[in-house]
């Protein structure tokens, strides 16, 4: 098995995104990776899973605490064969052999294969995404020379994972409630405090902390921006301990903790009472991340079932001869593909506005950070659809411990509340379209995408323009309600917007695509926006079902 070498859909998508030399190094490596990922990689993942989840030693035999944090053997080779690669480095530093910078499209291809196998390793990867990102973009050239480096490390030098630790027992999703103070100390600060949902604690050589500085106002425009390292220069845990790790329904590879600070050594980054405005930057990164890994999630979910109804017979036949069972294959077929380019052009809009140094709201970024919201949300909610139509697939065996669908289900099921909930983004698209007027750009753009099409496609882009009617009629009266109206609607009209973002994706795909395409994105309309396919045939069925499926 090798996930990259079986998926023609993301092989395309980046030869038509990268430019040539990239493409080529990057297919050359992804085939290695990919196949590292279906083998050895999973297996680890299983056992990690299974029998080897993270442990917390609170306490040396000498009763001190240390707060270590134990992993598997094959955990730990995993980081090694992962963060070699480049998923995190080469985003921000030159690649050997084409000296030149990598990008996030390559990166978020790695995510997207090592999400099929180890969902729950990935969270660290972001983690550490998130960090070198604000290094890299607000740390001062102090900071950064002594943490990056190791952050991007591909084996040079030592790896420092990263981690962003905001959550509190008291606010939650409501940052501005963190109690956390910083005092300062010199040309350093102290931290004394709580972070309740600490992930890769134990584990990450710097932590990107939330803390309001003695005497800062209060609410999320009082909190500062801390690189914390986990130990001091002498080995020791720098004012740090874990409480305890929390006993996760899933993604179990990744400790995340209850940690505490006792004047924790950190170094500010960028200016102070900023830390909302730069951690949300690393949100937005984040949340990419987590689609990546949802849809990586749904192309597992899919090939198990795929395999079990080619494998399977119930009843003197293969349940792939089924009707009800193709039908199912096929949407599912449809909606990945489909959600994995609007994922994937997500990804290439968001390295572009990423190679602009401002970090202003502009009309772009405003734009991308609705696309980021909605397809985030779409996605995540899909990963946890894909799984259980998986389990159901394999019946029984679908629920047992031995396959690899109850763990998918697990692990998708955090993705709907990592990095916000469908309430918390719904909320992130009212405040876009009160602050930039994003959805009237929004309408914009997806009119003028649709508008040249060849005759084939005509039934398809119709369908879409009436969904954009829709929604654009939705916004108007939208925009002339209270906020509490406002919020009521916010996730139907995120829904709404998805779905049109990504069939106008899917229709430009067809248009440089076959017959298959062309169907791919005919049945995505007819299966997202209700249009009525009830006396369909199965003669029909099959014909779509052996075009797209097979």
């Amino acid at each position: 098995m090798n996930f990259y070498e079986d998926d023609l859909v993301i092989q395309r998508i980046l030869k038509q995104k990268l430019d040539p030399d990239m493409y080529n190094w990057a297919d050359e490596r992804l085939r290695m990776f990919g196949k590292s990922c279906a083998t050895e990689i999973d297996e680890r993942a299983k056992h990690t899973d299974q029998e080897g989840r993270p442990k917390l030693v609170k306490y040396d035999r000498f009763g001190e605490d240390i707060s270590k944090v134990w992993v598997n053997e094959g955990y730990k080779k995993t980081v090694l064969d992962t963060y070699h690669t480049g998923i995190v480095g080469y985003v921000h530093k030159q690649i050997p052999e084409l000296e030149k910078k990598g990008n996030y499209l390559y990166s978020y291809a790695q995510g997207y294969l090592l999400s099929q196998s180890e969902p729950g390793f990935y969270c660290p990867v972001t983690l550490s995404m998130a960090t070198a990102l604000l290094l890299d973009r607000f740390a001062s050239e102090e900071v950064k020379e002594r943490f990056l480096p190791h952050v991007l490390s591909t084996g040079e030098i030592e790896l420092y994972e990263g981690a962003t630790f905001l959550t509190e027992r008291q606010g939650g999703s409501d940052v501005g409630a963190n109690e956390t103070k910083a005092i300062a100390d010199g040309e350093t600060y102290l931290l004394s405090g709580e972070k309740y949902f600490a992930s890769n604690a134990g584990m990450c050589g710097v932590a990107m902390v939330l803390a309001r500085i003695e005497g800062d106002r209060e609410g999320t425009k009082g909190l500062s921006l801390f690189a914390v390292p986990w130990k001091d220069e002498y080995g020791s845990l720098n004012g740090i301990s874990i409480r305890r790790l929390k006993d996760k329904l899933g993604v179990r590879a990744v400790p995340s903790a209850e940690v505490e600070f006792k004047e924790a050594k950190g170094h500010l980054v960028g200016e102070t009472s900023k830390g909302i405005y730069y951690m949300m930057e690393a949100l937005n990164l984040s949340r990419i991340c987590n689609a990546v890994a949802s849809i990586g999630i749904m192309r597992r979910a899919l090939q198990e079932a795929l395999k079990y109804a080619k494998l399977r017979h119930a009843f003197k036949r293969k349940l792939i001869e089924y009707p009800m069972v193709q039908e199912t294959l096929l949407n599912l077929t449809v909606k990945h593909e489909v959600e994995t380019l609007a994922t994937f052009e997500l990804v290439e809009q968001y390295d572009q506005l990423m190679s602009n140094d401002e970090t202003v709201l502009t009309e772009e970024a405003a734009y991308v950070r609705l696309l980021i919201a909605i397809i985030k949300k779409e996605s995540a909610e899909q990963a946890i659809h894909f799984s259980h139509e998986a389990i159901e697939m394999l019946g029984g065996n679908g629920y047992i411990e031995d396959f690899v669908t109850p763990r998918l289900l697990r692990d998708a099921q955090v993705l709907t509340v990592w990095e916000g909930t469908a309430n918390v983004l719904g909320l992130e698209i009212i405040r876009l379209m009160n602050k930039t007027k994003v959805h009237s750009l929004f309408i914009k753009r997806m009119k003028k995408s649709v508008k040249d099409v060849p005759a084939s496609l005509t039934k398809s882009r119709d369908m879409i323009l009436n969904e954009i009617d829709t929604l654009e009629r939705l916004t108007q009266f939208i925009e002339g309600t209270d906020e509490d109206t406002k919020t009521y609607y916010a996730k139907k009209m995120a829904k709404q917007m998805v779905l049109i973002f990504e069939a106008q994706v899917a229709l430009s795909w067809a248009k440089k695509g076959t017959e298959r395409e062309e169907k791919i994105v005919e049945r995505f309309c007819k299966q997202s926006f209700n249009q009525d396919r009830a006396f369909e045939d199965a003669a029909q069925l099959k014909e779509d079902f052996n075009l797209i499926v097979r």
